[in-house]
């Protein structure tokens, strides 16, 4: 499309928000935009905000591109019409809203609640704010059909966002995700929004579902004698001024541990997160106050919560007593290595059990599965899909755990999405178990690697903003297809994986394996000595993602720090061959 084709067609959508149909500061911010600031108007205009991963998210803001009252109506709009349509055999259709703590989430909660509403769906609407897997929880346990979470998980404080989840709990996947689109994108017209509400279709639910959700969270416990051991064990926790700050101490004392430390400067709900750069539990910086607070008082754990308490950092003490921080891969083998090897202790394991990781997973989960003859299956990147597995097994096999590198976890199937409130809850008990067996959290992840061998992983994440990045991502993209590269650290390239055209790629002979998989702009390479490096471009953030994973078959138990360095030095290495930065 020409520039001036695009200048027109910006400023014909932007002259329709500055129509009486919307409110007067909305008008005013369009009119400044289209007077004053042609690059914001063009960047708030030029789309529609889509769909991705996680459902709706992007920058608050007036305009069509942007998270504001008349997005979040349409979208609930089409929403409603599709939930209509898919249910219309039963004589009560019901949806489940949640929201966090960050800015206008009540203000988008409560718009989406009379929209729903005003198409005669019953709603059930969350008082204040509620973690993101409490709505999980709540949509299955009130039998709802569908629910809404207004979020933008970990992301800057400039955005908010809106997460769709299906009758099983799981967030939306293929079909109903594009027909879901597909039905916003028929409402061309604000006018066609039913925003006005009824109020006999909306109940207000609270601390009712709080306590049969931790009640139900608490029976996932595999170490309640241990616990109770070890019920003083010292936790501090922050909540990064998020939800976490509602449920995460309830539940550590529900699993039995009473000495829990919240920072308290940081359980200030504020959406403008002022103590933290980001309020994501990925970057170290968010946890430098927990950090420190955990080093003044001798603490066990540190955990640390993004706004709606889907993800979870964790920070533990080294051999040397100071506390570093787990990878979200490393925190993940934790988890299910604990989770297997009670499990087998129990005698639980009946030979039908299975766990989930994505792709882009550190594969020592599969070493570990394989080790207690416990099936494994890799989805892509994104919980929902790791939801699809449980349910489509549900009946057939017992789901134990999953998880995926980028900081969420799940154990049990009463939640079909990554829940950091559970997680903290066994993380603590993974502390405790290992504090029994005179060891640290950090010794148990190096009895892991004795055992099953060296992973290591690290990620890249390029952020491109805007109209502009996202075709530089775009084009990204394009050229790894078009010229792969041949071999990685001086070791070939045997397999390429293009998600996208559902194949494998074998170097060797150039034969291609179609993939049992649905498509997705993923790319991987895997090198004859075990490397494998994805690149894809995410599905909630303008950023385009390289995720490195490097292993040694063996691990010498006299010095495995210093062959972590290694491996580290040899992702340093890839990195700057590749010269992504």
């Amino acid at each position: 499309m020409k520039e001036l084709d695009m200048d027109e067609m910006v400023l014909q959508r932007a002259e329709k928000w500055i129509q009486p149909q919307f409110d007067k500061i909305t008008r005013e911010k369009v009119q400044y935009l289209i007077d004053s600031d042609k690059k914001e108007l063009t960047e708030s205009f030029y789309k529609d905000l889509e769909f991705g991963t996680g459902g709706l998210r992007g920058i608050m803001g007036v305009g069509t591109n942007r998270m504001n009252t008349y997005t979040v109506g349409m979208a609930t709009q089409g929403l409603s019409n599709y939930i209509v349509k898919q249910y219309s055999a039963l004589s009560e259709i019901r949806v489940a809203i949640a929201f966090d703590s960050r800015n206008n989430s009540m203000k988008f909660a409560d718009v989406a609640a009379k929209v729903f509403s005003s198409n005669g769906i019953k709603v059930y609407l969350f008082e204040t704010l509620r973690p993101t897997p409490e709505l999980s929880f709540a949509i299955r346990t009130l039998k709802c059909q569908c629910g809404i979470v207004v979020t933008a998980s970990h992301n800057p404080k400039e955005y908010n966002g809106y997460k769709v989840y299906w009758e099983d709990g799981g967030q939306i996947v293929p079909p109903h995700d594009a027909n879901i689109i597909a039905e916003v994108k028929r409402i061309t017209d604000i006018s066609e929004v039913k925003f006005e509400g009824d109020s006999n279709l909306i109940k207000v639910i609270g601390s009712e579902l709080d306590e049969i959700y931790l009640n139900t969270l608490s029976s996932l416990s595999l170490s309640p004698e241990i616990n109770k051991k070890y019920s003083n064990l010292k936790i501090v926790y922050t909540p990064l001024h998020g939800t976490g700050v509602k449920l995460v101490p309830n539940a550590l004392h529900k699993f039995g541990f009473q000495n829990v430390t919240t920072i308290s400067e940081q359980a200030v709900i504020d959406g403008n997160f002022p103590t933290v750069t980001s309020p994501n539990p990925e970057d170290p910086a968010a946890l430098s106050i927990a950090i420190k607070k955990a080093e003044a008082i001798d603490a066990d754990i540190v955990m640390a919560t993004d706004p709606d308490a889907d993800r979870v950092g964790i920070g533990v003490k080294n051999l040397e007593g100071k506390f570093v921080l787990l990878n979200g891969n490393q925190a993940a083998s934790i988890l299910i290595y604990y989770l297997l090897t009670r499990w087998s202790e129990k005698g639980k394991l009946k030979g039908r059990e299975f766990i989930v990781k994505t792709i882009v997973t550190t594969d020592l989960i599969s070493e570990i599965a394989k080790h207690y003859n416990v099936d494994e299956y890799n989805v892509l990147t994104g919980f929902k899909y790791i939801a699809e597995m449980i349910r489509e097994l549900e009946g057939v096999k017992t789901f134990i755990g999953g998880g995926e590198e980028s900081y969420g976890y799940l154990a049990g199937d009463f939640v079909r999405d990554k829940d950091a409130v559970l997680s903290c809850a066994l993380f603590a008990e993974i502390t405790a178990w290992a504090k029994n067996q005179n060891k640290t959290t950090y010794q148990i992840l190096l009895d892991i690697y004795k055992q099953y061998g060296l992973f290591k992983e690290h990620l890249v994440s390029i952020t491109k903003k805007g109209k502009d990045g996202a075709e530089q991502i775009k084009q990204m993209m394009k050229e790894f297809r078009q010229s792969p590269p041949l071999s990685i650290d001086g070791s070939p390239v045997i397999k390429i994986y293009d998600y996208e055209l559902g194949l494998i790629l074998s170097t060797n002979d150039g034969s291609k394996t179609p993939m049992n998989m649905p498509k997705s702009d993923v790319l991987q390479f895997l090198t004859k000595d075990g490397t494998r490096i994805s690149v894809r471009p995410s599905g909630t953030e303008p950023k385009i993602k390289f995720y490195f994973g490097v292993k040694k078959e063996r691990a010498d138990s006299k010095n495995i720090e210093a062959e972590l360095g290694t491996l580290d030095q040899k992702i340093e290495r890839i990195v700057a061959e590749l010269k992504i930065q």
